[in-house]
């Protein structure tokens, strides 16, 4: 035989092999929704866009409220509607609630606590005692009402400061602190270094950089670890995931110096208790599961909460009409020296049609944080097997015809009825729905209207003439969150 013939016949075994093993990784189980593969390895990671929630709502038109994508090596399910967000998410929420393991989140929490943890018995211990111990502290109640209220006055002489810092940090230092308040029983000085520092590691992955880029894909595509520049990027999350951790662990070990059960200041003096109270080895109340679970409280209550202040800023800049008809309200409502407080809202029905849209307009985070499923379920006729990754598309919801006339318009007065009143939509799930819904959701509803209700109040925000905004329509995907471009304002005293 020739050498040629010889080539001619490796070649044809690996073109065949190679078909083969294509088609082996690309084949869907039976009764599996329909979807788009991708390429290898990655999968349709490269098509996605800067925003994959209105990437994936564009694909519903071809197919269907139930689809399927090919992510890296894996299919995800896509939840494309409300209907079929509530079918899973709710009315069959132990099948979909539980969590896919993904390299990023490990890598960025060293362990999982509850955001990230699977459902099960120690997510539901966890998940039980974070709601019983945050209303204890007065989440959503009046104690933690007078620390968002007594917060407003540093984050409002921060914002007129020319300190060097970013806007978007500003209003990450004043939010952090409230959650700060809730877990650590007291708040941070702007300067203070450790502080900054843990806010920076935060930053790092959640706003729209080349960074949370890189690992936006690998969280989807957790083999491109092996290669550069992701390489690279996972060593710098690890080494800035451990910073933070020591962090959290000096002040745990400080709690634990100072710890009296008879008299808890805050979330970790009560997880502490538990500890007591709990058998030696136990898996949910243990000293590393409360380093974890304060961390998963410390990023989810950050930054989301921050970003959406900073997408209400982006659109008084561009929109100073907004700005100036909240600002009628609230004289009306505080004039110059009342203090903003969530009694005010029903004198303040266009402030509340404002966030509702906000919330609405521009989705936190358009992909939730993804689920699994637990068992085998069966969701708008089609098979979904076990441990299959699904995410429910909030941005689809919230931009889905049906439920919002002219869904690209950003138009606040949709929320007011005839008589000017605020009229909330069961379609606004901006902080999902369902068993693994946001734990802090009136926590965050409080922040964002007394900070902002606050800052309109004393200042007025325009444009800054020696640095263009960029559009409040258009944005870009971090890990998680939907972010504005950097931009910076000029805050004017009223």
């Amino acid at each position: 035989m020739s050498w040629t013939a010889s080539f001619d016949y490796a070649t044809s075994f690996v073109g065949v092999s190679t078909f083969i093993f294509c088609f082996y990784m690309m084949k869907r189980p039976k009764g599996f929704p329909p979807g788009p593969y991708g390429l290898p390895i990655v999968g349709y990671i490269p098509f996605i866009g800067i925003n994959p929630g209105e990437t994936l709502r564009q694909l519903k038109e071809k197919y269907g409220s139930v689809m399927s994508v090919q992510m890296g090596r894996d299919d995800w399910v896509i939840l494309n509607d409300f209907d079929t967000i509530n079918e899973a998410l709710v009315k069959q929420g132990d099948k979909f609630s539980g969590r896919p393991e993904n390299y990023v989140f490990d890598l960025i929490t060293t362990g999982r606590a509850l955001v990230t943890r699977d459902f099960g018995s120690i997510w539901k211990e966890l998940h039980k005692f974070g709601l019983m111990t945050l209303k204890g502290f007065g989440v959503g109640k009046k104690g933690m009402e007078a620390n968002v209220i007594e917060e407003t006055p540093f984050l409002i002489e921060n914002l007129t400061s020319k300190n060097g810092q970013r806007l978007h940090a500003k209003l990450f230092l004043a939010v952090s602190n409230i959650i700060c308040r809730v877990i650590l029983g007291s708040r941070f000085e702007y300067n203070d270094k450790k502080f900054n520092h843990m806010l920076e590691i935060v930053q790092k992955y959640a706003e729209n950089t080349t960074h949370s880029k890189l690992l936006t894909a690998l969280s989807l595509a957790p083999l491109l670890r092996f290669f550069p520049p992701f390489k690279g990027v996972a060593k710098i999350t690890k080494d800035d995931s451990n910073s933070m951790l020591g962090y959290l662990r000096e002040i745990v070990e400080k709690h634990e110096s100072n710890f009296d059960e008879n008299d808890i200041h805050d979330f970790i003096d009560a997880f502490l208790v538990e500890m007591k109270r709990s058998k030696t080895n136990n898996k949910s109340f243990n000293k590393q599961m409360l380093i974890q679970f304060i961390r998963d409280l410390f990023d989810a209550g950050s930054e989301t909460t921050s970003t959406t202040l900073a997408w209400a800023l982006l659109c008084f800049g561009n929109y100073p009409e907004r700005q100036e008809r909240i600002a009628d309200e609230v004289m009306k409502t505080l004039g110059e020296d009342g203090v903003p407080s969530m009694k005010h809202q029903n004198e303040m029905p266009y402030t509340c049609a404002f966030i509702h849209e906000l919330m609405r307009h521009r989705t936190l985070a358009p992909l939730s944080v993804y689920h699994k499923t637990n068992e085998e379920a069966t969701l708008d006729g089609y098979t979904i097997p076990k441990n299959t990754t699904v995410a429910p598309n909030l941005w689809a919801v919230h931009f889905d015809p049906k439920h919002f006339e002219n869904p690209e318009e950003f138009r606040p007065e949709r929320f007011l009825d005839r008589d000017g009143k605020f009229v909330k939509s069961n379609h606004v799930i901006p902080f999902s729905i369902g068993p693994r819904s946001c734990l802090g959701i009136q926590l965050a509803k409080m922040e964002i209207f007394i900070f902002l209700t606050g800052i309109v109040q004393k200042l007025k925000v325009l444009p800054d003439p020696k640095k263009p905004l960029p559009s409040f329509h258009d944005g870009g995907f971090s890990l998680v969150t939907y972010q504005p471009r950097d931009f910076e304002v000029i805050f004017e005293r009223r």
